[in-house]
């Protein structure tokens, strides 16, 4: 049997694949994260590329091992893509271990406006070091909101993302929290930065 012959429209679709060096944002000193190949640089808008804490700044520490920066490529240039950091999470597996039997954890979302006019959904989880009443609950949770509050609009897009995942905010609301009862930790399991991706 004769083989059907590929259409010219068909040959011309496939284009040979390029590669593209895809660089942080110049709060993380414009490094590179990386390289994507695609036969059509359209494609690249608005795709995701997560790069773990360590490998980014190639300090290995326990706090950079478990944390996963999540960018996006919002502009290609040449053979560059530039990004803009979105948010970051905790590994899971990190998280469990923080999370046992006879303790409290209280899970906290909050919305924080920047300087900038940017807003960033804060997830954040306190773990007790042993089991408190609902009372004190309650305590915790109203720490927490005044802590958060004064931290609304004090900083750009870029210094909050700095003071959350460098820990210095969450090292706050620790110190905050611990005058109220003994604390095991305070973390912020993830961020994310609310977008309008609306072309």
């Amino acid at each position: 049997m004769a083989k059907p012959k590929k259409s010219r429209k068909t040959a011309e679709k496939k284009k040979a694949k390029e590669w593209y060096a895809v660089l942080a944002p110049q709060a993380f000193d414009s490094k590179e994260l990386g390289a994507v190949t695609t036969a059509d640089e359209a494609l690249l808008d608005n795709r995701i590329i997560k790069v773990s804490l360590m490998d980014l700044t190639g300090k290995m520490s326990q706090a950079n091992m478990y944390t996963t920066l999540n960018f996006r490529i919002k502009e290609v240039k040449g053979k560059s893509a530039y990004t803009e950091l979105i948010g970051h999470q905790l590994s899971p597996s990190y998280i469990r271990t923080l999370v046992r039997r006879r303790r409290t954890v209280l899970h906290t979302v909050k919305d924080l406006p920047t300087q900038d006019d940017r807003t960033v959904r804060l997830k954040m989880i306190s773990v007790t070091k042993d089991r408190i009443s609902e009372t004190m609950r309650k305590n915790i949770r109203a720490a927490i909101e005044a802590e958060l509050s004064e931290a609304s609009g004090k900083y750009s897009y870029y210094e909050l993302m700095n003071e959350v995942i460098s820990g210095r905010l969450s090292t706050k609301v620790f110190n905050r929290l611990r005058q109220i009862t003994p604390m095991n930790r305070v973390e912020f399991r993830k961020t994310e930065l609310k977008e309008n991706l609306a072309q």
